[in-house]
C-alpha cells in the first residue's frame, strides 16, 4: 500500500471539567446563586408538597402543632407552675414564642438532612450547594404563615389588636430565616461528614429551647444572669416578636446582638459550608 494513502483519524478529545469550591471568600459566590433562583423556588415548592403528600390533614398540621403545644405549655405552665407572662394571658404568650421558635426549630431539622436527602441530585449534577438547605428554611416560612392565622385569631378573642409596632415583624421574620439558614447550612454540611448530626441535634434543639424565652418571659431570669440568656440569638427575636405583636415597648440592646450574632454566624456558616462542599459528591 502506497505510503499516500495511509491516513491517521484522530478522534475528537472530550474536555473533562472539574468544579471546585473557590478558595477563601472567593467561594461565597452570590452572583451564582442569583442565577439558580428559579431552581431556588423549585425546591422549596417540591420541599411543601412532599412534607404534606399523602397526609389525611395536610397543611393543617403547622397549624396543630404550635396550637397543641401552646395548649400543653398553658396546663402545665401556666396552670400549675403559673409562670408569669408579663400581664399577657398566657395562652397568646405562649403561641407569639412558639410561633417564631417553631419555624426555626423545623427549619434546621429539615436543612441539617437536606443534602444527605438530595445524595443523588449533587452527585449528577453542578449547581450551588447552598441552595439545598436554603430551600428548606423557604419552605418553613410557607408553614409560618400559615400557623400565623391562629395567632390572629387569638389575638381578636384577647382583644389585641395590631399597632404600628407590628411592622416590626417585617425585618424580624427575615433575621429568623437568616438565624435557621446559618445554623441549618452550617449542621447539613457536618451531617454529610458526621452521621450522628442527625441523632444530636434533636436532643440539642430541645436543650436550645429551655434557653430562650419561650415559656418564661425574659423578666423571669434574675438580672444579674440575663446577659447570659441575651447570648442567645433568639431571645432578643422571639422578645421582639412580643413587642411587635403586642404593642410593648422594644429592647433595643438585645435586638441589635441578636442581628450582630445572627449576620455573625450566617457569615462564618457560609465560608465554613463552602469549604466542606469540595468533599460533598465524595463522601455523601
Amino acid at each position: 500500500m502506497p505510503e499516500s494513502a495511509i491516513s491517521f483519524v484522530q478522534e475528537p478529545v472530550t474536555p473533562t471539567i472539574t468544579i471546585e469550591a473557590g478558595r477563601g471568600w472567593a467561594g461565597l459566590d452570590l452572583r451564582d446563586l442569583w442565577l439558580h433562583r428559579d431552581l431556588f423556588s423549585l425546591l422549596i415548592w417540591r420541599d411543601v408538597k412532599v412534607r404534606y403528600k399523602q397526609t389525611v390533614l395536610g397543611a393543617a398540621w403547622a397549624i396543630l402543632q404550635p396550637f397543641l403545644t401552646m395548649v400543653v405549655f398553658t396546663l402545665f405552665f401556666g396552670k400549675l407552675a403559673k409562670v408569669p407572662s408579663d400581664g399577657i394571658p398566657y395562652p397568646i404568650f405562649a403561641y407569639a414564642g412558639l410561633l417564631p421558635w417553631m419555624f426555626f426549630s423545623n427549619a434546621i431539622t429539615a436543612s441539617s438532612n437536606s443534602l444527605v436527602g438530595n445524595a443523588s441530585l449533587i452527585t449528577k449534577v453542578y449547581f450551588p450547594r447552598m441552595v439545598i438547605p436554603g430551600a428548606a428554611v423557604g419552605a418553613g416560612l410557607v408553614d409560618l404563615a400559615i400557623a400565623a392565622l391562629i395567632l390572629v385569631a387569638m389575638m381578636a378573642y384577647y382583644g389585641f389588636g395590631l399597632g404600628w409596632s407590628a411592622l416590626m415583624l417585617i425585618p424580624l421574620v427575615p433575621l429568623t430565616a437568616l438565624l435557621a439558614l446559618g445554623v441549618g447550612m452550617w449542621m447539613s454540611g457536618l451531617n454529610v461528614k458526621y452521621r450522628d448530626v442527625r441523632y444530636a441535634l434533636p436532643f440539642c434543639v430541645q436543650l436550645w429551647m429551655y434557653a430562650t424565652p419561650i415559656i418564661y418571659p425574659i423578666s423571669f431570669i434574675p438580672e444579674r444572669w440575663r446577659w447570659i440568656l441575651v447570648l442567645n440569638p433568639l431571645t432578643g427575636i422571639i422578645d421582639g416578636y412580643r413587642s411587635a405583636l403586642f404593642s410593648r415597648p422594644f429592647h433595643w440592646w438585645e435586638l441589635i446582638v441578636s442581628a450582630i450574632l445572627t449576620l455573625l454566624f450566617l457569615v462564618y456558616a457560609a465560608y465554613s459550608f463552602k469549604q466542606m462542599e469540595r468533599d460533598f459528591a465524595d463522601i455523601i
